[in-house]
Parts: structure tokens; sequence; C-alpha cells
């Protein structure tokens, strides 16, 4: 049997939020492919939304800013670093990190010293989408769960969501207090693992429910 489960409810369970009862309860889930955004209230989802910038969307613009203005190329795997390094979308003291890549117009291998204060001015503009879909989440919940929010505030997972100052960056925007789950990263995987308890209460997936109809229509 195949069973279906939606990522901020998972990650809500893996970061340990008790999802049982009436009070709302808000999952922000930053990944590497999108960013997932729910009100999660009684064992469901009551209003979500998702958009695809997220940690991926941080590394290619680190990426297209330093062939842009230090005309070098780097991978993927080196905009993650610089991102980890010295990224942040709140202001912090100014750090530099050295990076080495391929110079766009000669070909040779060089290098450029980033600093803190440049990538912050980089990575505010995907940022910025992600506090968007949080607030639009927001506007589309009823007060009573929004009351419920302000009281229990927001809670951040995935991996993308380590970036220095997102929960700093979150909780000004929003007014409500937020903070980073524990092991942040790993919380829908937890949190899959804790859905087993309930499992014989989920509806089965499409493929099952495919698997039926076929099985009906052969019967006539």
């Amino acid at each position: 049997r195949v069973y279906l489960i939606e990522e901020p409810l998972a990650a809500g369970m893996g970061a340990g939020l008790d999802l049982r009862s009436p009070k709302g309860h808000m999952v922000v889930n930053i990944g590497c492919g999108t960013t997932d955004v729910a009100v999660l209230s009684l064992n469901g989802v009551a209003v979500s939304a998702s958009t695809k910038v997220a940690g991926n969307a941080f590394d290619e613009a680190i990426g297209r800013y330093v062939r842009k203005k230090h005309s070098m190329l780097i991978g993927q795997a080196t905009a993650e670093d610089v991102k980890i390094q010295i990224g942040s979308v709140y202001p912090r003291e100014n750090v530099s990190y050295t990076v080495k890549g391929r110079d766009v117009k000669s070909g040779v291998p060089r290098e450029v010293t980033l600093f803190s204060d440049e990538i912050y001015d980089v990575l505010r503009k995907p940022a910025r989408s992600i506090i968007d879909e949080v607030l639009s989440v927001l506007d589309m919940t009823s007060p009573e769960l929004v009351s419920d929010i302000s009281e229990n505030g927001i809670t951040l997972t995935g991996g993308g969501s380590q970036l220095w100052g997102m929960d700093r960056l979150l909780s000004e925007t929003t007014g409500i207090l937020c903070t980073l789950a524990d092991d942040a990263e790993s919380c829908v995987a937890y949190g899959c693992g804790k859905s087993l308890a309930w499992i014989n209460h989920m509806q089965e997936g499409p493929i099952n429910i495919a698997r039926k109809r076929m099985m009906k229509s052969d019967q006539y």
C-alpha cells in the first residue's frame, strides 16, 4: 500500500509540534527546490502554499553574481559553500571568504575574495519571495488560527532555513516569534517515521486508488 503525507505536515511532526489539538501551528519548510508554508491543525493542513524559491535559488543567485561582478565561473557546490560560510539574509558582521573558479574570458583558474555584505545584497531578493509567501498564507488563514500562530510562533525546518538570519528576518517582518527546529534538515524524515504510528488512519495514495478503479472496471 502507498500513502501520501504533505511535506510540511511531516516537517511539523518531525519538529516535535503537537498537531493533534485544534490549535494552529505554522511551519515554513525551506528545502533545496521548494519552500512549503503551511498552517497545521488537527493533524492536517488548514492552509498551505509553495514556491520554487529555496536553497538552490540562493546558490544560483550567488553563482550569477560572481560571474557578473567578478567575471568568474563557480560551481553550485562552491556557491553553496559561500552561502553557508558568509551568506545571510539579515545584517551581520562583515566577514570574508575566498573562492576558486574559472575566469570567464581566459578560462584559467583564479580566485576571488567575497564579503558577507555583498552576498547579503544578493540573497535579499530570493529571501523576500519566501517572506511574501509566508505573508500570503497568513492572509488566507482564519483569525482564530492566526491568533494561535502568534502565540505558538513560526517553526522553520529544512536545510535552507539554516541560512544566517532567516529566523530574525521572518520575526521582524511578521511580528511573530520564529524559531529554528532542532536538526531542521532532517525534520521531514523524522516526521515520516512518526507518521507510521497512525498510518492505519491515513487515506491510501493515488496509486492504490487508480488500481482499485482498474479492478472495478475489469469487473464490468
